[in-house]
């Protein structure tokens, strides 16, 4: 019991270590713990030791917790002596901080009374030097302002001209003092000279042109540029706006106010007149203007502004009339429009990529300067190139796949072909100066009808068996063949080409009116015709074997021998004929599918002419199949060998698939 007591009072809980005390276990049970100390009645004597145990254990704690109150009472009354002394130490520093600011407060009222004459002395210096800087300024301006009047007088303009530059800059520094009424005044002169030299400097233009005076007063002319160019673009634009209409007055004059002179067919002389003008420009008056004021291009584009109009007011009249527009008159006037802005475009614009093929959509920046007048009227110009395309079918039928003296060669393609897109390329050009809008997808449709005949009435025809009077049909020769694959390889590519080079130039809400998808699946399917077309090639060489099997009485036959006749010969010819057409066909996609419609063509006729034999005797049956290399399924790996022999050895073919020929690559 007494070691229990012991234990008891000697292991009291910590927070450092976990009690082991049963007296601290949450689910304590006095109890048990009586249970556990009396567990025999032996024990029972000892209750009192166990009573006076408790008890004295008890009195130790109690003494326990008397001293830790006392102390904690005695804790407390240090904290609050700790906490007023801080509280007077912190209303001691409140009240140096009060003192301090005080004293900064009147050191700096001290420093600004000390420095408050040295701000003021400098203040004056400040203003002093504005002042003496402003005077000075105004002494210059009035010194130019008097050198320029003077300078005015006697046309000295190439001193005017630096003169009016200074006066200018300075004028700018006394904008804000306009309310002096000195520099207002001062203000008013510079104005006033500065519109006295422009009036006199344009009076001078108009004198030596009306007089016809410009080559002795050249120099003064070219020194009375530069004061222009130092009044600013106001004063630039009014000269070269003078110069353009002096120009063009006679031309206004004689093809304006002219009906005859004025009308369409004179058209040429219009674009004379103005070259000749140009010309007069280069060696007249060139020397006379800056570079940098473009006068010739500014005159290039009034006078096509003012022909412009003119021939907008010609063809308006001509459609209210009632009168028929002449399509030749309209080709030929529209054409030599295009040549003269051409010729402008060499001369006033820089060097631009060709535009001479489908892969380049640079617009030309005088594309449309007169042209555009012709624009409403494109419909009988689209009319006249249907006209062109229909005529070029029939002559295109007719003529022959090559040249008679031209060696055939398996790379190249029917000339036609080039011909035809060469037109197409040459009016896309024309119509996309004129137009981005319906004219321009009216022509891409004329295109799409051009290139189904194209499609079906020349090259589907070459390769069409024909009856050619009383013999059978003919048959295209391999030549033939090769030259519409080709064709029609290089018109699908091209196609596709026009296509986009059509929507790059074709406005944006427009675009999905051009659509010339059909038209590349036709030419995929004449190759496919012309793929079929060489695997009959083949067929009418094997015709005679195929011929031999079918008359062979296969119900009659007694015996099986080693090989029918036919098989040695079947094998001879295919191999011949097909090696000869693979040696011509260098695209994958065509070799490949010659080969598949080779497989069909020899498995099918095959069977046919086995279902066509009957009855097959028993004996027959073995002799008609063919060799153990030859077997039904087993041609398909002689024609691979074939294949394979002659096409790339990275194309791989088997023999239970027969796939169409695949779609040329957009970049042959």
């Amino acid at each position: 019991m007494s070691s229990t007591t012991a234990t008891t009072t000697n292991h009291m809980p910590s927070d450092e270590e976990p009690s082991l005390d049963p007296l601290d276990a949450a689910d304590y049970d006095p109890i048990d713990h009586l249970n556990a100390i009396f567990s025999h009645p032996s024990t029972l004597s000892s209750v009192s030791r166990v009573s006076q145990a408790l008890q004295t254990y008890e009195d130790e704690l109690d003494g326990d917790i008397g001293s830790l109150v006392e102390d904690q009472v005695t804790s407390n009354a240090e904290s609050v002596e700790r906490i007023q002394a801080a509280k007077a130490d912190l209303s001691e520093l409140f009240n140096k901080i009060d003192d301090v600011r005080d004293r900064a407060l009147k050191t700096e009222q001290a420093i600004t009374e000390m420095t408050a004459d040295i701000k003021q002395l400098d203040n004056a210096k400040k203003n002093l030097t504005l002042s003496m800087t402003a005077l000075k300024r105004l002494q210059m301006l009035t010194t130019a302002y008097d050198q320029l009047r003077a300078l005015s007088r006697t046309r000295q303009y190439r001193d005017c001209a630096q003169l009016l530059q200074a006066v200018i800059q300075l004028m700018a520094h006394f904008k804000s003092y306009r309310s002096i009424d000195q520099i207002a005044l001062l203000s008013r002169n510079v104005a006033d000279i500065q519109r006295e030299l422009l009036e006199q400097v344009c009076e001078d233009f108009e004198l030596a042109f009306a007089k016809g005076e410009v080559g002795p007063k050249k120099t003064i002319l070219a020194e009375g540029c530069l004061v222009i160019d130092s009044l600013g673009d106001y004063a630039r634009a009014r000269l070269v706006t003078w110069y353009c209409n002096f120009q063009l007055r006679e031309y206004r004059q004689v093809f304006r106010n002219n009906e005859e002179a004025g009308s369409l067919d004179n058209i040429s002389r219009r674009y004379s007149w103005f070259k000749r003008i140009l010309k007069i420009y280069d060696e007249d008056y060139a020397g006379i203007f800056p570079a940098s004021w473009k006068v010739d291009e500014i005159l290039a584009n009034v006078f096509c502004e003012g022909t412009r109009d003119d021939f907008k007011g010609i063809l308006s009249r001509s459609v209210r009339n009632g009168q028929t527009i002449d399509v030749n008159l309209l080709l030929s006037c529209l054409q030599e429009t295009l040549d003269f802005e051409h010729t402008l475009e060499r001369r006033f614009v820089s060097p631009r990529p060709s535009t001479d093929t489908f892969a380049s959509s640079e617009a030309p920046v005088f594309g449309q300067a007169i042209s555009e007048a012709f624009e409403p009227y494109l419909s009988v110009w689209v009319e006249a190139q249907d006209k062109q395309l229909a005529a070029l079918i029939p002559k295109y039928r007719q003529q022959p796949l090559k040249p008679p003296d031209e060696e055939f060669d398996s790379h190249i393609v029917i000339s036609s072909s080039t011909e035809l897109f060469t037109f197409y390329r040459h009016a896309l050009q024309q119509c996309a100066k004129l137009s981005t809008g319906g004219s321009l997808a009216d022509l891409g449709g004329v295109f799409a009808k051009y290139l189904d005949q194209y499609a079906q009435q020349v090259l589907l025809y070459y390769i069409s068996e024909r009856p050619t009077g009383h013999t059978p049909s003919k048959v295209p020769s391999l030549e033939d063949l090769i030259l519409v694959l080709n064709t029609a390889d290089y018109c699908y590519t091209t196609c596709t080409q026009l296509e986009e080079k059509i929507k790059g130039r074709l406005d944006k809400n427009l675009k999905e009116k051009v659509d010339l998808q059909s038209q590349a699946d036709s030419f995929m399917g004449i190759a496919s015709a012309a793929v079929r077309g060489l695997v009959r090639q083949v067929e009418v060489e094997m015709e005679p074997c195929w011929r031999e099997m079918r008359n062979t009485p296969w119900n009659r036959l007694e015996a099986v021998s080693d090989e029918s006749s036919y098989v040695g010969q079947v094998l001879s010819k295919a191999k011949t004929k097909a090696s000869e057409i693979l040696e011509f066909l260098h695209k994958q996609q065509y070799a490949r599918a010659f080969t598949d419609h080779l497989v069909e063509l020899i498995s099918g006729l095959f069977i046919t002419i086995v279902f066509q034999s009957k009855p097959i005797s028993e004996t027959g049956a073995e002799q008609v199949s063919f060799p153990t290399s030859l077997r039904l399924g087993d041609p398909n790996t002689y024609v691979y060998r074939c294949y394979s022999t002659h096409t790339p050895s990275n194309l791989a073919y088997h023999p239970s698939s027969h796939r169409q020929p695949r779609q040329a690559s957009s970049s042959a």
